[in-house]
């Protein structure tokens, strides 16, 4: 599939279905190919439970609110 600079913002939901079909995508500008976007190899679909921040309510004895807390804080706190 080729795509214009215009297609990444309006068009986005076809790219990701040409993804979906393994088929890469060129991105064109003025015409000109500029890059591609390809698939993953293996396909693009992954379990919630593989992402590292699932079950981590398990792990952790703070409440949920001093978690979020944490997680919102600047890196720094002087």
């Amino acid at each position: 599939m080729d795509a214009s600079i215009l297609d990444l913002r309006y068009k986005t939901r076809d790219m990701l279905k040409a993804l979906e079909n393994r088929e890469p995508v060129i991105i064109l500008y003025h015409g000109k190919p500029k890059g591609t976007i390809v698939p993953l190899p293996g396909g693009t679909k992954t379990r919630v439970r593989d992402h590292r921040f699932f079950g981590m309510s398990k792990r952790e004895k703070a409440s949920v609110k001093g978690i979020m807390s944490r997680l919102r804080s600047g890196r720094h706190d002087f």
